[in-house]
Parts: C-alpha cells; sequence; structure tokens
C-alpha cells in the first residue's frame, strides 16, 4: 500500500531555470520599460496629405493640425482625421452602382425622393447630385449634428420648394431648376 506512482519525478522546476532568474531579479525595470515603449508607440499619430488632424484634449477641441506626423499625450488625447481636400457626393433619387466611361445607375425604391409635385399639381421625377467640401474640420466635427443627414434635409426641401414654385413643363424642359 506504500506503493505511491510520483510521475513528477522527472519534470525540472522552472523557476530554478536562469530566465525565471532574470525575470524575477529585474522585474521592475523590465516593466517600466516596456511600459515606456507603450507610451513612446501611443504619442504620435499621422495626418493624411488630404485631410486634417482634429486634437481633442480631454474631450473639448484643442487644435487642428494639417499632414504629417505628429506627436500627442497619450490617453490625454484624441485625434480624429477629417477629409478636408476630398468631394463629397450625394445623389438624390438614384445611386450609382458602377462609375466608369459607361455609368451604371439604379433608380429603383427612390421614388419617395425623386418624386415631387410641381406648380400645376403634376408630379416630375427629378434627380440631383449635391457635392461638397469640408472647410473647417472643427465646425464639420461638432457644430453640426450628423452633418450628411442636415445635408440632404436641406438640399431636399430646397429642392421641392424650386419644383413647387415652377410648372411642370418647366421643370421637365429645362433639364435644371
Amino acid at each position: 500500500m506504500e506503493e505511491k506512482s510520483n510521475n513528477n519525478i522527472n519534470i525540472p522546476n522552472l523557476a530554478d531555470s536562469d530566465l525565471f532568474k532574470f525575470l524575477n531579479k529585474f522585474k521592475f525595470p523590465i516593466i517600466i520599460i516596456v511600459l515606456i515603449g507603450l507610451l513612446g508607440y501611443t504619442s504620435y499619430y499621422t495626418v493624411n496629405a488630404n485631410e486634417s488632424g482634429v486634437v481633442l484634449r480631454l474631450g473639448r477641441y484643442h487644435s487642428t493640425v494639417g499632414p504629417g506626423l505628429h506627436f500627442k499625450v497619450p490617453l490625454v488625447d484624441k485625434v480624429t482625421n477629417v477629409k478636408v481636400d476630398f468631394v463629397h457626393k450625394l445623389e438624390f433619387g438614384y445611386r450609382t452602382i458602377e462609375a466608369d466611361i459607361k455609368s451604371q445607375y439604379s433608380t429603383s425604391n427612390y421614388e419617395n425622393v425623386s418624386w415631387m409635385l410641381t406648380k400645376d399639381l403634376d408630379i416630375a421625377e427629378v434627380t440631383w447630385v449635391v457635392q461638397y467640401k469640408v472647410s473647417d474640420p472643427m465646425k464639420y466635427l461638432f457644430k453640426v449634428n450628423n452633418v450628411e443627414q442636415t445635408i440632404i434635409d436641406i438640399s431636399e426641401a430646397a429642392m421641392r420648394l424650386e419644383v413647387g414654385d415652377r410648372p411642370f413643363d418647366e421643370v421637365i424642359g429645362s433639364g435644371r431648376v
């Protein structure tokens, strides 16, 4: 009954190895070096050529920076890149499926936007495009809630007002309102 099988006799104790002795002896300097490395890695950011970076310090607007490599205070600063040299495009009454020499468009399921009542109470199908560029990234991010939906609502209201003030023949005949 005294016979017990001890399978742990041949397994070496890893705590006695040189690596664990080294790590145990220098654990605080190693932790400090790793933390300094992480702080250094998270303290820089890149703003692309067609963007501006909006820097928030503790959640409040701090500055707007141009393209290039910049430094920030880790865990304090947050940077949001905004495309400023880019023409944003919103399509109304259709969607571009494939833009090419022979572009393909889809007009199905967009009737609620494109059908408009004219001055003489006829219905005209009107499609249009709105293009815009961001001139002030800080205002783009913080002065208007949901910028794209605001542009959609304003342009649709303006187009409906223009079409509603014109007779059907004028809306269809000119091609422009």
